[in-house]
C-alpha cells in the first residue's frame, strides 16, 4: 500500500494503515514532519525516492539527500534507488552507486539487467522492474525480466499490482486502495458513508485478496 500523506485526506489513510505493509515516498514526505507519528504503526515499510511522482513535477532528486533522509529507517524491508523515470539508465547507474537498490524498466535496452544484478546483490536482493505508462499489456517483458533475475532474489514490481499473478514478483505497490475509496465515495449505493468508512473497506479488500499462485515463506505482502 502506497500512503502518499499528501492529500486532505491523508491523515485518514495513515490511520487505516495501520498494521499494513506501507510504502513511504521521499519526494512526497521530506518535507513534511506530522505523519512520522504513524511510522510505528505500519506492519513493513518499503523506502521509496518518489522519482515517478518527482519526474511528474518537472522536479529532480538529489540522491544524497535521498540517502541521508532513508537513513533514519534503518529497520525498512529495502530503499529503492533514484531511477531516472525520463530513459536515462545511465543516469540511474550513476544514482545506483550512492544509494538504494535498482530497477528495470521496459524504456531501457534489455540487456542492463546483466548490469542491475550484482548491484542488487549489494543492495540486500532486491531489484525493481517498472514500466512506462501505459502499463497494460506488457506481461512479456515482465515475465522476461522474472525469467532473468537470480530465484533468490526479491523482485518487487512498482505499481505492478495487475502483474501479481506472475510468480516471481514478490511484491507490489499500489495507489488504488485509497483512489478505490474516492470512487466508493461517489457510488449511489455508499454515498451515505464516511470517506474514512469506504477507506476502511477498501484496506479490507487488500487484506483478503488472495494471490492466484501458491503462497510460501519468500513471498511477502503487498506494499
Amino acid at each position: 500500500m502506497t500512503v502518499y500523506l499528501g492529500s486532505p485526506n491523508s491523515q485518514v489513510q495513515a490511520h487505516a494503515a495501520n498494521g499494513m505493509p506501507v510504502l513511504l515516498s521521499y519526494f512526497i514526505l521530506h518535507n513534511r514532519n506530522w505523519w512520522k507519528q504513524y511510522v510505528p504503526s505500519f506492519k513493513q515499510i518499503l523506502i521509496d525516492c518518489g522519482a515517478y511522482s518527482a519526474y511528474t513535477s518537472g522536479k529532480e532528486i538529489d540522491p544524497i539527500a535521498y540517502r541521508d533522509w532513508a537513513a533514519q529507517y534503518p529497520w525498512a524491508d529495502a530503499c529503492a534507488g533514484v531511477d531516472d523515470i525520463a530513459g536515462d539508465f545511465k543516469k540511474s547507474l550513476k544514482n545506483y552507486e550512492i544509494f538504494g537498490f535498482p530497477t528495470m524498466h521496459d524504456s531501457d535496452p534489455i540487456d542492463l539487467i546483466d548490469d542491475l544484478i550484482p548491484i542488487a546483490r549489494e543492495r540486500g536482493n532486491w531489484i525493481g522492474i517498472g514500466l512506462v505508462p501505459p502499463r497494460e499489456g506488457k506481461e512479456n517483458f515482465v515475465r522476461h525480466i522474472c525469467d532473468r533475475v537470480p530465484p533468490d532474489m526479491h523482485i518487487h514490481g512498482w505499481a505492478l499490482r495487475q502483474y501479481l499473478h506472475i510468480p516471481r514478483i514478490n511484491s507490489a505497490d499500489s495507489t488504488a486502495w485509497f483512489r478505490n475509496a474516492l470512487t466508493l465515495k461517489n457510488h449511489a449505493l455508499t454515498a451515505h458513508l464516511t470517506y474514512a468508512e469506504c477507506v476502511d473497506i477498501m484496506v479490507k479488500r487488500f487484506q483478503r485478496a488472495q494471490r492466484i499462485i501458491a503462497h510460501d515463506d519468500s513471498q511477502l505482502d503487498l506494499f
